[in-house]
């Protein structure tokens, strides 16, 4: 009894002595609300509304074939409307979004997260990665963190945030189902981010985001259901948008290194212990280009670029697409089974069709 009564008194003024009752080391805690990092986000993320007036035949609007014959030389012009979405890049009102959510419209205007309206105008804009500027003559406005320095993985969380539907501020979660996604034929340069997070019509331009509220992408396309697809979408990279944006607004447009060649993957296989070799095979090349001009040709395989593996077609035209015009590359080539090495003095790409 006395014992007992000992470790009574010991357990009472020492409760850390038993084991069942010490502290336990805290586990990291689980996330069960998004709700600070859309908050952050959200009010940097605008609707956009576009107008276009389109001429129409009037015969084709009735069914009757008597008012088509009456009215088959008229026609009458209606407002086509459409819809996206954008993430403020400054507090004077500059605004990134897609280009096709603008291309080819007349009258542009952004609703802002306070329920103001405002008209917009085109900086500028890149086809190649179907990104464009737009300008609000606003001050004191929330900008987004473009995280142009996060490195995202397979299996990270996102969310998006965006005009869907015409449901602004939509917030849509998902995971990372890939990264550097390309052959979409999406753009003339694909590097997209693939995410299951519900991308819809009106999303277009709209944030792509991680759990700390930074943007990772901005959202650019879906696979149509139509297809059978559910929960493919694609973002363009933070780390890409912020370069061509910059560029958009320091030049009105991107200086981008061009090859003048059309490329095509291969694999070439060497004598042992070489084995083979991935490369990129120039299937055309343009009269008057640098890759003329520097003696490459139809057939030729170029296994580097500045001394890195060609990993692939693509590979190389995202590299090349980074560079600035001016830069001279070098290249390893093989031809008819002979290894030489040249330069190729590249130059600002041609302007491509929006």
């Amino acid at each position: 009894m006395i014992g007992l009564a000992i470790a009574f008194i010991a357990v009472w003024l020492r409760p850390d002595l038993l084991p069942a009752l010490r502290p336990q080391p805290a586990s990291a805690p689980t996330p069960h609300s998004f709700a600070d990092a859309v908050n952050r986000t959200a009010p940097a993320v605008v609707s956009v509304y576009t107008r276009t007036l389109v001429t129409e035949p009037l015969a084709g609007a009735s069914a009757d074939p008597l008012l088509r014959l009456l009215y088959r030389d008229r026609t009458v012009t209606r407002p086509r409307r459409g819809l996206g979405s954008g993430v403020i890049l400054s507090e004077d009102g500059l605004i990134l979004t897609t280009l096709h959510v603008i291309s080819g419209v007349d009258d542009i205007v952004v609703a802002l997260w306070d329920g103001r309206t405002v008209e917009a105008r085109l900086i500028g804009a890149d086809p190649a990665t179907d990104l464009a500027v737009l300008k609000i003559d606003l001050d004191g406005l929330p900008a987004a963190d473009l995280a142009s320095d996060v490195n995202l993985r397979t299996g990270d969380i996102v969310l998006a945030i965006g005009n869907a539907f015409g449901l602004s501020h939509t917030v849509t979660m998902g995971i990372v189902s890939a990264t550097g996604r390309g052959q979409l034929n999406l753009t003339a340069l694909d590097d997209f981010i693939q995410t299951d997070a519900a991308i819809n019509a009106g999303n277009s331009g709209g944030a792509l985001i991680n759990p700390r509220g930074q943007v990772v992408g901005i959202n650019s396309a879906m696979l149509s259901q139509n297809l059978g697809a559910q929960g493919i979408g694609f973002a363009i990279p933070a780390r890409l948008a912020h370069r061509i944006a910059s560029q958009i607004i320091d030049y009105g447009a991107v200086q981008r290194a061009w090859l003048g060649a059309e490329l095509a993957d291969v694999t070439i296989t060497f004598d042992r212990p070489l084995g083979s070799q991935r490369g990129a095979r120039i299937t055309q090349v343009h009269d008057g280009g640098p890759a003329w001009a520097s003696g490459l040709r139809p057939g030729d395989v170029l296994l580097s670029a500045d001394g890195s593996p060609v990993g692939s077609a693509r590979d190389l035209m995202l590299r090349v697409s980074q560079l600035e015009p001016g830069h001279e590359l070098e290249v390893e080539v093989i031809r008819g089974g002979q290894l030489f090495t040249t330069g190729v003095t590249l130059i600002q790409q041609p302007p491509l069709r929006s």
